[in-house]
């Protein structure tokens, strides 16, 4: 399964000079039809995209987005909680869980 990338072009810049190769560039008027088109995507198992987008999304979208499991859709950005949260969304596992605690 690949890791793609979807946003505006200042967004996936960095991740295209990280070497990600599925980088979708999109126009803001068009990006619901895009998400909806990869989450459809059998072959993506993580889809990161700009958390400010999220919110431009419809309710119906963006629910859809967040409670996907094949893809994984991993909000990047601002105000989307701490690295713990992200990780365990995206992988089902606290990682940082000790035996104790």
């Amino acid at each position: 399964m690949d890791i793609a990338v979807l946003g505006s072009e200042d967004f996936v810049l960095g991740f295209r000079l990280a070497g990600i190769k599925r980088v979708y560039s999109t126009a803001q008027k068009d990006y619901e039809q895009n998400i909806i088109k990869l989450l459809e995507d059998s072959s993506i198992g993580i889809l990161a995209v700009d958390s400010s987008d999220l919110e431009g999304l419809s309710t119906m979208a963006r629910k859809k987005a967040m409670e996907s499991i094949a893809p994984v859709v991993v909000p990047v950005g601002k105000g989307e909680g701490d690295l713990r949260e992200k990780v365990k969304r995206a992988i089902g596992v606290d990682l940082y869980k000790t035996e104790s605690g």
